[in-house]
């Protein structure tokens, strides 16, 4: 028991003198401390998570992750372990995922899945660009594949591609007809493009599916606001409040395109927190 508290004491001198170092810039002597610490005292859970930070910093993400989880393992009711933990997954997680799904890519390429989450991880870290890369490349690999077909159509819009973007839509159209999503980002694309009739006619599509479904109801009304047709683009957004009242009102309050309707005592209504 004496001897298990020395190493102890002798592991919590190197993870003391470890945060001197890494305070100092001094990373791999620093490391180096951190490492002593758990060989002493693998249940240090505080010494994991300095090296773990370490690691981070050194972009060695998945060791970081391991030793995060480490500190978890030996200490599990330990506040800061999770804290930690929570905070990496928080800086890095993005980061973390797109290192692992380039890892799967470069070890089989013909892998259309990988390909196609490396892209929304992508997408979700403002990557539109290389997100639109991988999806070509997984599109191509799968051809048939509607999900890659629709988030490439998604991305190509949010880059304001919307001729790309609708040749894909309708070629999704054809084989899925009653996709009531496709219909809507097919009359967001039309929309954008200044073709409010042919936006008009996707929206409709998408409600004749689904008269309950909320952004059909929506962005048709957003399409109506930018033709000048004021009391359709309310008639829709009174149906969007019965189907989601909080939804519309929190978009309405956001949403510049339906400026021209703000001094409108129906739209007043509409936003009005009752």
């Amino acid at each position: 028991m004496a001897k298990h508290k020395d190493y102890v004491t002798q592991s919590d001198e190197h993870n003391a003198r470890g945060i001197e170092l890494a305070d100092r810039g001094w990373l791999d002597e620093a490391m180096s401390e951190f490492r002593k610490a758990i060989k002493l005292d693998p249940l240090s859970a505080h010494a994991h998570d300095n090296l773990a930070t370490i690691l981070a910093e050194k972009g060695q993400l998945i060791d970081a992750l391991s030793e995060y989880l480490e500190a978890l393992k030996a200490d599990p009711e330990s506040p800061s372990a999770y804290h930690y933990l929570g905070s990496f997954l928080a800086a890095h997680g993005h980061e973390l995922a797109i290192s692992q799904y380039r890892k799967a890519i470069e070890l089989e390429y013909e892998f259309p899945d990988a390909h196609l989450n490396l892209a929304l991880a992508l997408a979700d870290n403002c990557q539109l660009d290389a997100a639109i890369s991988e999806l070509e490349i997984a599109l191509e690999q799968a051809p048939e594949d509607e999900m890659i077909s629709h988030e490439l159509a998604s991305c190509l819009i949010d880059l304001g591609r919307h001729t790309e973007a609708i040749h894909h839509l309708k070629r999704i159209i054809k084989t899925h007809p009653q996709h009531i999503e496709i219909w809507i980002d097919l009359g967001i694309a039309y929309t954008a493009q200044g073709f409010f009739a042919e936006a008009e006619s996707a929206f409709k599509k998408g409600i004749n599916i689904d008269n309950q479904n909320f952004g059909s109801h929506y962005h048709i009304a957003a399409l109506y606001t930018s033709w000048n047709r004021h009391r359709d683009a309310l008639d829709f957004l009174e149906t969007a409040k019965t189907i989601d009242s909080e939804r519309t009102r929190k978009w309405l309050l956001e949403d510049r395109v339906f400026d021209p309707l703000r001094d409108e005592p129906r739209f007043k209504k509409l936003i009005a927190n009752e």
